[in-house]
């Protein structure tokens, strides 16, 4: 057994001295470049969509990754329904993988929701599994250093042809007359339009699931009326206290949102950096501590819906308590 170990570590250390050979050699053919940096997701082309009640929609570069994220999803939906329909007692493979994270997460779910369980689930389960495959398929190869180039009005850079249509960046600029490159392929969750969706269908479905837990009386933690009059003072707090959970309703969409987008757009913006300026080996530790980010930020969102939705479904104040 000592002996096995030994060997494994012996292959393990001369394949991590492999990539540090291949990335030196690597950077040395073709230096990294600085890519372009902008907040919003860029144009792949200048036409348009035109939707009824929207009106014009461009072709962001965002809608690709949304598309290879569905797709993927999908793929492990289909792996676990094949793996059903054989029959097998033990799960392996996807199968295997995708019933330890459901049971995970429906037991978190049961103990924080009780009987209200069932009804949870299946959004934490459907955003906590979406962020995170929009997370992590931003690290595979090609992401945002394959598209298309554009020119460039302020400091941009010279290409060098590879053959045919297929150019690439030099790291000199040029003023006026360089290129960028925007690329096929962006990180979904450093779209708000993408984090604000996930934040509006968050904070609206745990009122809707408030309503089917308590029905009307759901309202009264926002619009309380029931001591004004008795006793005015404790009834002008509650009302202020109402205004407060209004406000912090709405906080939640702000909070959803921009803390997920913030997050990915700020590993982004370090992977572009570090790539460029320490090209040699750093970047794949910075690539692996991007790939807990995303997993924590995925936990994160999913499990303050979870929580959010919970909370919903209990009673709010002195009434419920003493019904």
């Amino acid at each position: 057994m000592e002996t096995t170990r030994k060997w494994r570590w012996g292959v393990n250390r001369w394949i991590v001295l492999g990539f540090i050979i291949f990335s030196i050699v690597a950077v040395n053919i073709a230096t990294p470049v600085q890519p372009y940096i902008q907040v919003a997701p860029e144009k792949i082309t200048e036409a348009t969509l035109s939707l009824p009640l929207v009106g014009e929609v461009p072709f962001l570069n965002t809608w690709p990754t949304l598309i290879l994220v569905d797709v993927i999803i999908i793929a492990l939906a289909w792996g676990v329904r094949q793996s059903v329909k054989k029959g097998n007692l033990i799960p392996q493979g996807v199968s295997g993988m995708m019933e330890a994270f459901v049971e995970v997460i429906y037991n978190l779910t049961e103990s924080a929701a009780g009987k209200w369980a069932k009804q949870i689930f299946p959004w934490f389960a459907t955003i906590m599994l979406v962020v995170l495959v929009a997370n992590l398929v931003k690290l595979l190869p090609g992401f945002e250093t394959i598209g298309l180039m554009h020119h460039y009005e302020g400091e941009g850079h010279l290409i060098s042809s590879l053959g045919g249509n297929w150019f690439t960046l030099l790291p000199d600029k040029v003023e006026g007359e360089g290129y960028i490159l925007t690329p096929f392929f962006r990180a979904v969750s450093t779209d708000l339009n993408f984090t604000v969706a996930l934040a509006l269908i968050s904070v609206v479905m745990t009122q809707v699931i408030g309503v089917r837990a308590q029905g009307a009386r759901y309202f009264s933690k926002f619009l309380n009326f029931t001591t004004m009059f008795k006793k005015p003072f404790f009834g002008f707090m509650d009302f202020l206290v109402g205004l407060l959970e209004t406000i912090s309703e709405f906080a939640k969409i702000l909070s959803f949102a921009f803390r997920l987008f913030g997050n990915m757009f700020a590993g982004f913006v370090l992977m572009a950096l570090i790539s460029a300026m320490i090209p040699i080996f750093v970047p794949s530790m910075i690539s692996m501590f991007e790939f807990f980010i995303g997993l924590i930020q995925a936990f994160v969102f999913g499990m303050l819906t979870m929580v959010f939705m919970a909370q919903a479904t209990q009673g709010h104040g002195g009434g419920e308590e003493h019904h």
